[in-house]
């Protein structure tokens, strides 16, 4: 199902640009959206889409950084804690501070790679299981984002993050300001991981970190990036979802992130077990477990439905991820 090579001038093999199993989900992308079309008609419509894909773009942009992490081989599950202290802080800060936009990006950006390099250094270093160690992180963020919040919603926040929300200001080509950020950054973390030799590192490691050692890759320093990676596109999903709600920010913000962030990650093709997966086909796993939410909704079904038919998606990427390495004898 994988596309044939690319020969450089050089004469270099370079991999195919899309992978089969990315054209199978773009299909199944399109095969839901035309499903919720033919149920819901206003589905495909502008005031319909674009709220959307508003709310694609945090799930999307965590999950490019949760891309590198999963495919080294690691998982993080704090990042819902990591959006509530990142949300919050930014949110006082502009109610508070009047802070600009620079400054209020600036701010969420380096508070979330703080929060993320912690993350990195414990799990590189620690010889810990990233899962309990991103556990006991997420605990901690949560206790920090609530003491922030000290048992109030944040009232009257300002425009300052309008740009990036589902507003008009925000839709410069139609489609919302942080959509399109969201598509840049995946474009460079896409080529990054597909034609460097950086970005084969992290395949390396994931695929056999001893070897990857043996073969000369830095392997802590290598984890610790991919999870401050995380922790930088947490600050700025943290803005787009202040930018996405109203002028109030309650303590339940970023809750159940995690959750939405890890199935676009693996409905994309990511192994769970690490050593492969593409940016590309987290960006449609996101746009496909938003579908399903925003298309639940519009039926007007069960909420719990949609975690349903998330976890049947999620299920099937795993069960043919399992049968591809059972079919390739990996074990």
């Amino acid at each position: 199902m994988t596309a044939p090579p690319t020969i450089a001038r050089s004469g270099r093999v370079l991999p195919s640009p899309v992978s089969g199993q990315e054209v199978v989900l773009l299909v199944v992308v399109a095969v839901v959206w035309l499903l919720l079309a033919l149920f819901t008609p206003a589905f495909l419509s502008p005031e319909s889409l674009q709220p959307m894909l508003s709310n694609v773009a945090p799930i999307a942009l965590v999950g490019i950084g949760m891309t590198f992490v999963i495919i080294a081989g690691g998982i993080d599950v704090s990042v819902a804690g990591m959006i509530m202290v990142c949300a919050v802080v930014v949110a006082k800060a502009m109610t508070v501070l009047a802070a600009p936009l620079p400054l209020a990006l600036a701010l969420a950006i380096a508070l979330g790679g703080v929060l993320g390099l912690l993350n990195g250094v414990l799990t590189s270093f620690g010889r810990v299981h990233p899962i309990i160690i991103t556990f006991g992180t997420a605990n901690l963020f949560l206790f920090l984002g609530l003491r922030v919040f000290d048992s109030q919603v944040v009232n009257d926040l300002p425009d300052t993050l309008a740009l990036l929300g589902r507003g008009e200001e925000g839709r410069p080509l139609g489609l919302p300001t942080s959509f399109l950020i969201m598509i840049v950054l995946a474009a460079l973390a896409w080529w990054y991981l597909r034609y460097t030799a950086g970005g084969r590192h992290y395949y390396a490691i994931g695929g056999d970190p001893a070897a990857a050692r043996l073969a000369g890759v830095r392997v802590q320093r290598r984890t610790a990036l991919a999870y401050l990676i995380t922790g930088l596109l947490v600050g700025l999903a943290a803005c787009v979802a202040i930018a996405n709600g109203t002028q109030t920010l309650a303590p339940t913000v970023g809750t159940g992130m995690e959750l939405k962030v890890i199935a676009a990650v693996v409905i994309g093709g990511t192994s769970i077990t690490g050593g492969r997966g593409t940016v590309l086909g987290t960006v449609l796993g996101a746009i496909l477990v938003q579908s399903v939410t925003s298309g639940v909704t519009q039926l007007g079904w069960p909420s719990q439905l949609s975690e349903l038919f998330v976890g049947v998606f999620i299920i099937i990427a795993v069960g043919a991820d399992l049968l591809r390495r059972r079919l390739r004898g990996e074990s």
